[in-house]
């Protein structure tokens, strides 16, 4: 979960008009690029500029606890999955809403105690509508280890997959699970909790701690006992001294991350120490990425002893300061549904757990990113999500609300 600190409103408010960042906030490497009238890199037209859009949302269920993620299973349903911290899933239908009845109940196997502890992550599998198998990540009971586990919906069968000791700290267990289109599985791991990294997971290839991960969870892919297999395209798979599962380090707490199906392209919302909280932007090619922390906080240098002279870091491509833009970022989604695609079709959308504040990304022809605010998220949004059509919603955690996604033109 985003670490839970308010800040006084009177510092956080932001205007509702739609506003280019401010000076001192970055867009990394955003430049002067013209609009060309494509899309970067898509041949699409483009959506309305980012200084044009603003976003609103509608709440459309109520009832939950503590949400934590949300997936959609490719079935046909329309259906929605959500996570609740305590260990529970929860469906939700457009025509039905939020089912009164759970669709799994994981509590005997999840520790939620504490404020980042819980069920929290989830993805349903490419092949859900014939395999009905979930895949979970949670800390574990009784020893609190960060744990991903398939669930089998039919015979409510549990399988550990892959866990990793986190008993010292219990804050910054990441949690986000999501296939990527290449039909991988990855998953985010925080750096193992403490203030500054004190054990420097951060840039250590020999711990999961600091990571997203990439996975082939495939049944079978291995020998019968294996739960999971190595790709062998990942960039350390063949490397002394550091897990094969890396896809890319250097990350404090990458609570929600999400992947843009037009081009493979994964987008990272990683939680700041303090100074900045930021968001990553790697090609569907860019594995084994170093986004620098604990050396460095966004683009300025934490601490100069966890730096390496040799080290080759990753920008952000977008930062903005904790102490004023909020308390923890919420990594969102690049919008690809077809309801608003000439308004908003390819701007990411990230927020915050504090502010609710909301920003749109997009990438400009000839390199780089243009950003803007525009608009608020309902309070303490702690995931973002979509339907099977792209269509976006965002679960808040207190009091526990799932919110649709619309955008409109200022």
């Amino acid at each position: 979960m985003p670490r839970a600190q308010r800040i006084g409103r009177s510092v956080l408010a932001l205007s509702l008009t739609v506003l280019l960042v401010p000076a001192g906030w970055s867009a990394a490497r955003a430049g002067e690029a013209a609009r060309s009238g494509m899309q970067a890199g898509t041949g699409q037209a483009t959506a309305i500029p980012l200084e044009n859009l603003a976003v609103t949302t509608t709440r459309v269920a109520s009832g939950l606890q503590r949400p934590t993620a949300i997936t959609a299973p490719d079935d046909d349903s329309g259906r929605l999955f959500i996570t609740e911290k305590a260990g529970i899933v929860r469906s939700y239908h457009p025509d039905t809403g939020l089912a009164g009845e759970p669709l799994a109940d994981l509590t005997g196997a999840v520790d939620p105690a504490g404020n980042e502890r819980g069920l929290l992550g989830i993805a349903a599998a490419p092949d859900f509508a014939e395999s009905r198998l979930l895949y979970v990540s949670y800390t574990r009971l009784p020893d609190d280890a960060v744990t991903l586990a398939r669930y089998d919906l039919d015979d409510g069968e549990l399988e550990e997959v892959l866990t990793h000791e986190h008993a010292e700290n219990s804050n910054h267990n990441g949690g986000q699970l999501a296939f990527g289109p290449d039909g991988k599985l990855y998953w985010g791991i925080g750096d193992g909790g403490g203030a500054g990294d004190p054990h420097r997971n951060g840039q250590n290839l020999t711990t999961l701690l600091g990571k997203v991960l990439r996975l082939d969870v495939t049944p079978g892919c291995g020998e019968p006992d294996q739960a999971y297999c190595v790709p062998r395209d990942n960039p350390f798979a063949d490397t002394d001294h550091a897990r094969g599962e890396i896809w890319a380090y250097g990350l404090r707490n990458p609570w929600r991350f999400s992947f843009d199906d037009n081009d493979g392209s994964l987008w990272i919302g990683d939680v700041g120490q303090g100074g900045s909280e930021e968001v990553d932007h790697l090609p569907a090619d860019g594995g084994g990425a170093n986004f620098g922390w604990s050396c460095r906080e966004g683009l300025e240098v934490f601490d100069p002893a966890h730096c390496a002279d040799d080290a080759d870091y990753t920008d952000p491509v977008f930062t903005y300061p904790t102490s004023v833009g909020g308390c923890s970022v919420i990594g969102g989604e690049v919008y690809r549904g077809k309801q608003y695609a000439n308004l908003a079709g390819g701007t990411y959308l990230a927020t915050d757990y504090c502010s609710s504040t909301v920003w749109g990304l997009r990438a400009v022809p000839g390199g780089g990113y243009e950003s803007a605010v525009l608009g608020e998220t309902p309070t303490q949004v702690t995931t973002f999500g979509r339907d099977a059509d792209g269509e976006l919603y965002v679960a808040n955690d207190l009091p526990g609300q799932l919110h649709r996604v619309s955008f409109e033109e200022r």
